[in-house]
């Protein structure tokens, strides 16, 4: 059994910049990783996919996009290499090829066990981008012949049959998967709950730009007024590729509109009512974000168009041979099923304050809005893991837990 003051897992952007705080330290750690460096940027991402942030906003802690589109869109093999080069760079102690078993207490720290031995660290960091996509129990009974996949493993169209798709979730996700099935001719119909609609571009910015200096991507876990909610919020409806993929965008390129996917009875997919509501209310946040960066800005930009809303049926025969395959754009999440420590709820959501987790010594990253808005996105990581790299440290020094220090 090896020891250490702390190992990380996942050796994606977060576990290097946390290996990268580390360093800076001088805390002695290892980074153990299941494949290679950015394994899941190279195996959980479709093909076409590019980031929703533009180049510029691509940062780890000391290095960043330096290529000649700072405002394109990298790809999900752009970012791989990005990372590795990284890993590479920093020196980063990464072991590859290295799957964790389960962590558990252990003494004054945990126990991580491998399929390639054991290790004990007083600390661990998950920062591990393994996740599964959250589909619902009800998938299971879809009609015979109707092919179900989730958004994580879908690659191109080329990979389900040709006929209608449905595309369950208008996320960033979903109405990316949308548009490219509509694109390659097949009949997409798009099941629609809450959403996040902005405008690629305003006032000759990404938009992302103007979230950044009008200071939104900063506000603090602690400055939202329901955080479970605001960690529950679908992402933005972008797209790297730099055309629109907001719902009317989607409709006039020939994309059905249903509301939320509510149940499935006797083959038929029923829907619901609600999709006016949605709409209605991602229109009216929209306004309200585009007003926040005029009053930084000073006049007014030019504002889309209300949602038009379609006369959307309420139910749908998946037994009629008009859908072939249903994609689940559901939403991912981490999988911590190798985790034997008391600190996910009932649901297996990881209990923790800014990635400070109740069991002292364990921490998180790459969860979204950890710690502010900006953790959503590899940006975030840098600030992330410095913050709980000075709590790590701090937690050396003191022999316990801050948290616990000021408390009392």
């Amino acid at each position: 059994m090896r020891t250490l003051t702390a190992v990380v897992i996942g050796a994606g952007h977060c576990g290097l910049a946390m290996s990268r705080h580390l360093a800076d330290r001088s805390i002695d750690h290892v980074v153990l990783e299941r494949g290679q460096v950015a394994t899941s940027w190279r195996t959980q991402r479709w093909d076409s996919l590019r980031l929703l942030t533009p180049s510029w906003m691509t940062r780890l802690p000391g290095w960043g996009y330096d290529g000649d589109d700072p405002d394109g869109y990298l790809s999900a093999t752009d970012v791989a290499d990005l990372v590795t080069a990284y890993a590479t760079a920093t020196g980063a102690p990464v072991v590859t090829g290295t799957t964790v078993t389960s962590v558990r207490p252990a003494g004054d720290g945990f126990d991580v066990e491998t399929d390639r031995g054991r290790w004990h660290a007083r600390n661990v960091v998950l920062a591990a981008g393994t996740t599964r996509s959250v589909v619902p129990p009800l998938a299971r009974h879809l009609p015979r012949g109707v092919v179900s996949i989730g958004a994580l493993d879908y690659r191109n169209p080329g990979q389900l049959p040709e006929g209608g798709v449905l595309v369950v979730g208008a996320s960033a996700s979903g109405v990316q998967i949308a548009e490219e099935l509509q694109r390659s001719g097949r009949p997409v119909t798009l099941a629609v709950g809450e959403h996040v609609r902005v405008p690629r571009r305003y006032r000759g910015r990404d938009i992302l730009w103007w979230m950044d200096a009008v200071g939104i991507l900063d506000q603090g876990a602690d400055q939202m007024d329901d955080l479970v909610r605001a960690r529950r919020l679908p992402s933005l409806q972008l797209a790297g590729s730099g055309r629109p993929v907001d719902l009317d965008a989607l409709q006039r390129a020939g994309v059905r509109l249903v509301g939320r996917f509510a149940g499935l009875r006797d083959d038929v997919a029923q829907f619901s009512g609600s999709l006016a509501n949605v709409v209605t209310l991602a229109d009216l946040k929209l306004g309200r974000l585009l007003d926040t960066i005029d009053d930084h800005a000073g006049g007014h930009g030019e504002r889309l168009d209300p949602t038009p809303v379609p006369r959307a049926p309420l139910g749908l025969d998946l037994g009629s041979g008009e859908i072939r395959s249903v994609v689940w754009a559901t939403g991912v999440r981490p999988d911590f099923s190798w985790l034997d420590v008391p600190v996910l709820d009932r649901r297996g959501r990881l209990t923790h304050d800014g990635g400070v987790t109740p069991w002292p010594g364990l921490y998180a990253l790459g969860l979204p809005l950890l710690r502010r808005r900006r953790s959503t996105y590899i940006d975030g990581a840098r600030q992330d893991a410095d913050d709980l790299a000075t709590h790590l440290l701090e937690r050396l020094r003191t022999g316990g837990d801050p948290r616990t220090r000021e408390a009392s």
